[in-house]
């Protein structure tokens, strides 16, 4: 028999059509973390150059390299001419110089804080063997991580006609750097670093991110600008025990990328709620068991579950569970039991499997016979 069992029930109601942001970037991006519900898009996937953006690919990849201890923050690159050239060129820099020996530390630094175009270079020919080669590492990455519009042909994000994205693949990427690297992230709030360079006084910058220095709980990502694409940004911040992420390309000036970014961030908060659903293996339901030595079994979902909402939605939100009871034993651990339901009045509905949480064994022939023999004459009483 097949049980569909109401868990709760939130009943939200509502008048108008909601109003968007008032933004003026033609195209952008704003989403969930959590949820990775989009709250809001323009023209999310028209190509864009993404200018320095693409340095948080840059970063993925040397994190990655991190991880499996390929390398070390302590290591250090030596500064070729190409990267050095970087620092003379106009573009925003570090301020490297040639045969340096510089740590991949802070080159991380010149390339996360003060968005160093010679840092990458330095740091992509330091891993890689050369700047193209670093470039198939991130192209590479992006196909791992489903960025289906985009390519990269360098590390910094200069101008080149082969070096695309979208808002809604970089969005994508910030949410895979955020949650896959959580320690490392922490350089993306760094507000200024201070590079001691070779022959001259240290080299004090500020991050370029301007939300770090607005009161509304900014800690990343990234800044970027080309003459044909003028001002981007892709940012994250905290916010009533949330994060949220935005990315917009095509702000007019540098101005205009602050404050629509921020005012996003703040259209967000006042206007959707998530809601925490069930956690990754944390026992949260319960089933009736047949001819189990136990009761009940206890069931788990194999991911964070979230659910986004606008305030104003007019019809129901439910959460329920469906399952075919009482479950038989024996029940091996994980075997999927039934499953989670979500039903929003904007979304379809999502469907996510329960799985046991531990082994449950039948009851020996005995017992099995009396409980059989008992359900016979009295029901499942």
């Amino acid at each position: 028999m097949k049980l569909i069992i109401i868990v709760y029930l939130i009943l939200i109601s509502l008048t108008n059509a909601l109003a968007e942001p008032k933004i003026n970037a033609p195209t952008a991006i704003l989403m969930d973390h959590n949820s990775g519900k989009v709250l809001f898009e323009r023209d999310a996937d028209h190509q864009i150059y993404p200018a320095s953006m693409t340095k948080i690919m840059t970063a993925i990849v040397v994190f990655d390299l991190l991880k499996e201890d390929k390398i070390k923050l302590s290591d250090e690159v030596i500064v070729s001419e190409n990267a050095w050239r970087m620092s003379k060129s106009g573009f925003s820099s570090m301020f490297i110089m040639l045969n340096d020996k510089v740590t991949i530390e802070d080159l991380l630094r010149g390339i996360i804080v003060v968005s160093g175009n010679d840092a990458c270079v330095a740091l992509a020919e330091g891993v890689a063997g050369s700047e193209s080669a670093f470039a198939d590492m991130m192209n590479e990455k992006a196909e791992l991580i489903g960025l289906t519009n985009t390519n990269f042909t360098n590390s910094s994000g200069i101008n080149d006609p082969d070096n695309y994205s979208t808002v809604r693949d970089i969005a994508y990427m910030s949410k895979y750097l955020i949650d896959n690297y959580p320690d490392y992230y922490e350089y993306f709030k760094e507000t200024e670093f201070t590079w001691d360079r070779t022959g001259g006084d240290p080299i004090k910058q500020g991050n370029r991110n301007p939300l770090l220095y607005k009161r509304i709980g900014a800690d990343g990502i990234k800044t970027g600008y080309l003459a044909v694409e003028k001002y981007s940004l892709a940012s994250s911040i905290i916010g009533k025990e949330r994060r949220l992420i935005a990315v917009g390309s095509g702000f007019t000036t540098k101005q205009a990328r602050s404050d629509e970014s921020a005012r996003m961030f703040r259209w967000a908060l006042r206007n959707t709620n998530t809601y925490e659903i069930a956690k990754e293996n944390e026992p949260k339901f319960k089933f009736k068991t047949w001819l189990g030595k136990e009761d009940f079994v206890e069931g788990v979902v194999k991911e964070d579950i979230y659910i986004t909402i606008f305030k104003k939605e007019l019809k129901n939100f439910k959460v329920f569970l469906e399952y075919n009871g009482p479950i038989k034993a024996p029940i091996k651990k994980d075997q999927e039991i039934g499953n989670l339901i979500i039903e929003t009045p904007s979304d379809e509905t999502i469907k996510f499997p329960i799985y046991s949480a531990k082994k449950i064994k039948k009851v020996n022939f005995f017992k099995s016979l009396f409980l059989s023999f008992n359900y016979m004459i009295w029901g499942d009483a």
